[in-house]
């Protein structure tokens, strides 16, 4: 891992990654023989961490973890399904490839553990990862609805893999 200075806050990091999103969520995120890049506020936190194909994650300021894309990528790997995945189906999957948002209307599935606030998965029913984002409900509230929206969608996966 690479920074000005030694990445000491791995081991910390790694932890609140699998509190966050489950075990073996910070092994994902940033392992070890990793080569990544930390951005430091001006008081020394973590605030962003980079690895070549992206952004991994943002670190807030309450302690949780945004995810970029290429976190989202290691972690739709990382994770069995359904944990922290909101499964839409072909209707939805070219916007939220775009980063628009995912309504209530469009989700299929998901993670019975989510909660409002919570930083998701939107994959398609086949399994392939379209973006991350955050949960502006309930699982059991994503699947009730008729409308609202479901799913704060900032980072799409881009064009077709």
């Amino acid at each position: 891992m690479t920074d000005s200075d030694a990445f000491d806050d791995a081991p910390e990091l790694r932890t609140l990654a699998d509190y966050q999103f489950g075990s073996g969520a910070g092994a994902a995120l940033f392992p070890p023989t990793a080569d990544l890049t930390v951005k430091r506020t001006s008081s020394g936190r973590p605030e962003q961490i980079l690895a070549a194909d992206g952004r991994l994650v943002s670190h807030g300021t309450d302690g949780r973890f945004t995810l970029g894309i290429a976190g989202g990528r290691r972690l739709h790997e990382a994770l069995e399904a359904p944990t922290g995945r909101v499964v839409v189906g072909d209707d939805s999957e070219p916007f939220v490839r775009d980063g628009k948002n995912v309504f209530a209307k469009f989700v299929q599935d998901a993670d019975a553990d989510i909660r409002p606030g919570d930083e998701v998965l939107v994959v398609h029913y086949e399994g392939h990862l379209l973006g991350v984002g955050r949960a502006e409900l309930s699982a059991d509230a994503m699947l009730d609805f008729g409308s609202g929206m479901a799913v704060s969608v900032r980072d799409g996966a881009g064009d077709a893999e």
